[in-house]
């Protein structure tokens, strides 16, 4: 439950700060333009909010907002939010005002590119938020990478990473004749758009031609053994104190040398066994007693000292580990950053992300792809069971880069949409009636309910089931 509620927390905060100035952008380009904005609210508040400046109490002790133009407040729906701007059609679908005559300080009686900056502000705080972020992150922690020249001892490779040509124990070091730098989580992506692959094999530099049409980044990820992985004997780092493996005797320099009768030389090997069982766990017809039983893992290990083996019986936790931190045989290298290179380095970063992300976008139209789509269980479970400062701000910077490209979608009722609307209205001079708008909009808030449907379903099938054995 301690996990659940330190998740969930890191959560809010993200999104409570990330709503905030994304319809913050919205509200400067009103303000700046001389745009009424009616209200300015985080998250929605159908039918009633949680608090407003429009409380008696509030403009007492505040007389201020008494008089101010724009109500403040806190829905209860913790879907995201919204600034009501006068004189627009939007979600609040406030038609009647749409029937007055046109006032000087209302949206739709301002110049096209003014209503473009109003619509983009959201967008453009999201990037802007996550360029501060990375630069934040590189300024205060630095960035630890491994050069791929560290990885000595080559990569384990699938059946069908082998069926194109690859070895175990091969590096790939040029794609499409570009030199790889580091190693990291992104190489899967780029192998899955390369067309000549060299590899280090035996100290010669062999190339290796990937198949023409590409390779499905999803089945790569997916796929049980790994493409690719790092060679990483099976031995422990560290271990958690209190943890299954603490319990058994577990020890710094421990190597696993089998689990439930299944030989392991390496965390790959592991890994594979233990995303065998996730697909056992998900499997129709897994009970609360299979996943009990699936907790039980029998471990063969040695500890650095000991000569001969051990065989120990472990209870995993309610999240399936044991509690080990791996040893990672390959030396990182460590780079710091001045207050003027991470501003640089900020913006490649937060580059990197947005191409990332962007090209991972193709997948979600697939089958596989609409599965993986997820509401806010899913985007709360990526965050770590214990708080740590620069896990959370590094995956706050990549949801604000999430939020962009999801708003900036030309989909009707999000921003992307309404700015559509006003690239076609300055190329043609012609502005969409009120009642087209209208329908666009019910239309727009229609497609973000299957959405959101979809991405609840997924997560109440991947996450709530399992906890009762369904």
């Amino acid at each position: 439950m301690e996990v659940v509620l330190i998740k969930a927390l890191q959560l809010l905060c993200c999104l409570s700060l990330l709503v905030v100035l994304h319809e913050g952008g919205h509200f400067g380009f009103s303000k700046l333009f001389g745009v009424k904005v009616e209200k300015f609210y985080m998250f929605f508040d159908y039918k009633f909010h949680l608090f407003s400046t429009r409380a008696k109490w509030f403009t007492r002790l505040f007389p201020y907002f008494k008089n101010n133009e724009t109500e403040y407040g806190i829905g209860w729906i913790p879907l995201g939010g919204y600034v009501k701007i006068s004189g627009m059609i939007d979600e609040s679908m406030d038609l009647e005002q749409m029937k007055k005559p046109a006032q000087s300080n209302e949206f739709r009686s301002q110049k096209v590119w003014k209503r473009f900056f109003i619509m983009f502000g959201g967008v453009l705080m999201n990037f802007l938020t996550a360029w501060f972020l990375y630069s934040a992150i590189m300024f205060t922690w630095g960035r630890d990478y491994i050069p791929m020249r560290n990885i000595t001892q080559g990569f384990q490779f699938n059946e069908s990473a082998q069926r194109i040509g690859f070895r175990n124990g091969d590096i790939p070091v040029v794609i499409d004749g570009k030199e790889i730098i580091e190693y990291n989580t992104a190489i899967i992506r780029t192998l899955s758009n390369a067309s000549v692959v060299t590899v280090l094999r035996d100290g010669k530099r062999v190339d290796l031609q990937m198949p023409e049409d590409g390779l499905n980044m999803l089945e790569m990820l997916q796929s049980v053994p790994k493409f690719i992985a790092p060679i990483m004997p099976s031995v422990v780092d560290s271990v958690v104190p209190g943890s299954p493996a603490s319990k058994v005797g577990f020890q710094k320099g421990t190597r696993l040398l089998a689990v439930n009768g299944k030989e392991i030389s390496t965390w790959a090997d592991f890994d594979d066994y233990s995303l065998r069982r996730q697909d056992i766990l998900a499997a129709s017809g897994c009970t609360h007693a299979d996943s009990l039983k699936m907790r039980q893992m029998q471990v063969v290990y040695k500890l650095a000292e000991s000569a001969q083996p051990d065989t120990a019986m472990l209870m995993l936790d309610e999240n399936y580990m044991m509690g080990v931190t791996r040893l990672i045989p390959f030396e990182k290298e460590h780079v710091s950053y001045t207050l003027l290179s991470c501003i640089p380095a900020g913006l490649q970063q937060g580059w990197r992300t947005l191409c990332g992300y962007v090209n991972d976008l193709k997948y979600v139209a697939s089958a596989e792809g609409a599965k993986s789509v997820g509401s806010f269980i899913t985007i709360g479970n990526i965050f770590p069971s214990a708080w740590d400062w620069m896990q959370f701000w590094t995956l706050t910077a990549f949801i604000s880069i999430i939020l962009a490209v999801m708003n900036i979608l030309p989909i009707p009722g999000l921003d992307g949409g309404h700015i559509m609307f006003l690239l076609w209205e300055g190329l043609t001079g012609k502005q969409p009636s009120d009642k087209a708008a209208e329908w666009f909009e019910k239309i727009g808030i229609g497609l973000l309910c299957l959405l959101m449907l979809l991405a609840f379903s997924n997560d109440i099938r991947n996450f709530i089931l399992p906890l009762f054995g369904f």
